[in-house]
């Protein structure tokens, strides 16, 4: 699943190209590209089509597009693949393009999906710490970009916790959007192995890392995210860059930029974790 920075990259598109305009058609080729919406395909066509999309918004890695009707939002699963692209109208289909929603001023929003593990749901909107979001997004917590993190409350929990630090960092209801690449990213910029405990660490230590992680964050965004291959794009179809300023995810056996030890691969939580055998000690330096 993207991570923060590249679902805020798409979200941004979403907000320049789709957001006011007017829904007239939706066609539906895929079921499980709306099997979370147990209403079925028709449905969900139906209740879109009329209706004008109002924002794209986001918290953490989770996408939703709020229409002119308060009550319900188009919530969107990207999963492993789905791509969110805006087309003009009557140009030729990608690949496995499972949605197809013909907009007011002439142009088509597609969700192309090549794993199928994405999809499009209308959840209902509630009313979370005076924010409204959909229903499905309500347990997850708020993310380091967001103007109404609270950082303090966010390093007291990480504190109370003797999970492993990495493990916490990807938990969405402690702090959303960090995903394996960015968690490893900026734990090596923090100079902390991923394996020590959250009780173990300082007050500041913790800081310090939230930190580090809004830092890797930005520089991701600006550089329009992290792309390995070509599932993940923008609204226009294109890749990010992040992949080449990277320090240590996917650098096994290279230098460490900081001190020159080879960077190290271990197993965590059946996906692979990197980090610096000398700059990132799994116990504290004495």
């Amino acid at each position: 699943m993207p991570e923060l920075p590249e679902v805020e990259v798409v979200r941004r598109g979403l907000a320049m190209r789709v957001v006011g305009r007017l829904v007239e058609s939706v066609a539906i080729t895929h079921p499980r590209a709306v099997r979370r919406h147990l209403e079925g395909a028709d449905d969900l066509a139906g209740r879109l089509t009329g209706r004008k999309f109002e924002s794209a918004a986001r918290r953490g890695k989770f996408l939703w597009l709020t229409l002119d009707d308060p009550e319900i939002a188009l919530v969107v699963h990207l999963g492993m693949s789905g791509q969110m692209l805006v087309r003009p109208g009557g140009t030729p289909l990608e690949k496995h393009t499972h949605i197809r929603v013909a907009l007011g001023d002439g142009t088509e929003l597609r969700f192309v999906d090549q794993r199928t593990f994405g999809g499009w749901v209308l959840a209902p909107m509630i009313e979370v710490d005076a924010t409204a979001v959909p229903e499905s997004v309500a347990h997850i917590a708020r993310d380091p970009l967001d103007p109404h993190f609270d950082r303090e409350s966010v390093v007291a929990h990480v504190r109370r916790k003797h999970s492993e630090i990495k493990r916490i960092l990807l938990d969405q209801r402690v702090v959303s959007g960090i995903g394996n690449i960015y968690a490893d990213e900026a734990l090596w910029r923090a100079g902390i192995h991923g394996g020590r405990s959250g009780a173990g660490l300082s007050a500041a230590a913790v800081g310090r890392l939230l930190s580090e992680v809004g830092a890797v964050m930005n520089e991701a965004l600006d550089a329009g995210g992290t792309s390995f291959d070509s599932l993940y794009v923008d609204v226009n179809g294109r890749s990010g860059y992040f992949e080449r300023s990277l320090a240590v995810y996917g650098r096994e056996n290279e230098p460490c930029g900081r001190c020159g030890a080879a960077i190290v691969r271990e197993r965590f939580m059946n996906r692979s974790s990197y980090s610096c055998p000398r700059c990132q000690p799994r116990s504290r330096r004495r």
